[in-house]
């Protein structure tokens, strides 16, 4: 994101340095879906300060300030912290806004009315099935965005500010992606919730919703309890770490006795039919692993998901497409099956590209919607360090924490203006 700023310099007006404020916590921000409920918050850290170079000063320095419309406001330094909770146990994320006391933290404006300082930004559809609950526990009123626009908002500020941000994953290889910032637009973005929305992004707040399919993050955890009992998502994607769905898919292979299809380009280990053999095997659900049906019907959605982006990602002329939405979850299995499906119907020419915090679209939109509507005086300057860029490999999972606590290793470092 541009720095909304003409420039940068110190400020000497008391004649000296003098002691900076402890964290503060501020700017809670709510994406509460249909499966689960994601929040990110910032914490302010005064005890650092970078100059207009980008050079950190030790603590006792004086605050760096921004002019901006021949104003000149004090710059607060600190970190953007993720957290995220199953929707059926809201009161768990009630309970953690209250725990953390995000209901008082880093109100900048203190001579604002009190009625002011209980609203908080949130997006999607629990803002409205919720609203009561918070108003009556917390007290705090949801100014609610449109999803689509945090959605976007959010993509569009990760893409462009964040380092490291955008990978590909195809057969155990991840890699960064260096992301033109003059060369992002026009990108098809596809959120995988508990259903899945594809847009087409043209700019900043430019987008319209072209397509979208009931088979999404919904339908994996729906159908994944039903036959295998899992209590929990990360559960399921636990247990199709540990399966084969060769087991119960069809494949090419069994229908033309091992061999490829070569006229068409199919291998023998295509998959023909997802659960297709459980049509001429003479058993029954318990017959079967749990662990190769959840791999079979992670296989079958994340296949059916990667198939329709390209086909919007054609219909439209796309190159890029984003994959967001916390069905992903950073899983490596996950990943490659959306990667390979792109591949193979682009014949190569496309690629299917992942976020790093892919989960928090719609968060962060709301957190950036502060910005837009000048709502307590919060603008985002830049984004001055990434913390934790690295992930941990271990068979099908890419490991990378993304708890709220303000010790956790995943937060992004960076720098507001206060108006």
């Amino acid at each position: 994101m541009e720095a909304r700023c003409s420039g940068i310099e110190r400020n000497s007006e008391d004649g000296g340095s003098k002691a900076l404020a402890p964290d503060e916590i501020s700017h809670l921000a709510l994406d509460i879906g249909g499966t689960l409920i994601k929040l990110v918050y910032f914490s302010r850290n005064d005890s650092w300060s970078v100059d207009d170079k980008g050079a950190k000063s030790p603590k006792g320095d004086s605050p760096l300030r921004v002019s901006c419309s021949n104003l000149d406001y004090p710059i607060l330094y600190g970190r953007i912290h993720f957290a995220k909770f199953e929707t059926i146990k809201v009161n768990e994320c009630l309970e953690f806004i209250r725990s953390k006391k995000l209901l008082h933290g880093g109100c900048w404006h203190h001579e604002a009315p009190v009625s002011d300082k209980n609203v908080i930004k949130a997006t999607g559809g629990g803002a409205y099935k919720f609203a009561d609950l918070f108003k009556e526990n917390l007290g705090l009123n949801l100014d609610k965005e449109d999803e689509m626009d945090c959605l976007v908002s959010g993509a569009n500020f990760l893409l462009k500010a964040v380092h490291h941000e955008a990978f590909t994953y195809m057969d155990g290889q991840k890699e960064f992606v260096q992301i033109d910032h003059n060369d992002l637009y026009p990108y098809l973005l596809v959120n995988i919730g508990s259903g899945v929305s594809m847009l087409k992004v043209d700019g900043d707040g430019k987008f319209e919703r072209v397509s979208g399919t009931n088979v999404g993050g919904g339908t994996f955890w729906g159908l994944g309890r039903l036959l295998t009992k899992c209590k929990s998502f990360d559960e399921l994607l636990e247990l199709s770490h540990q399966g084969n769905n060769r087991v119960i898919d069809m494949l090419v292979g069994d229908i033309y006795g091992g061999m490829d299809y070569s006229k068409f380009g199919l291998a023998s280990t295509t998959i023909a039919s997802s659960f297709g053999k459980a049509i001429s095997e003479n058993k029954e659900l318990e017959d079967y692993r749990p662990e190769d049906v959840a791999r079979s019907l992670l296989r079958m959605i994340s296949n059916n998901i990667g198939q329709i982006s390209y086909l919007n990602a054609l219909r439209f002329g796309l190159k890029r497409i984003f994959f967001g939405g916390f069905f992903i979850r950073g899983h490596a299995y996950t990943m490659d099956t959306i990667s390979v499906a792109v591949n193979f119907w682009s014949k190569g020419e496309a690629k299917a590209m992942f976020l790093r915090h892919e989960g928090f679209l719609g968060a962060l939109g709301a957190f950036m919607s502060y910005e837009k509507n000048n709502y307590d005086g919060l603008m985002v300057h830049q984004l001055v360090e990434q913390v934790s860029t690295s992930a941990s490999y271990s068979g099908d999972k890419i490991h990378s924490s993304l708890a709220g606590d303000l010790n956790d290793s995943e937060s992004i470092g960076c720098s507001v203006y206060t108006t």
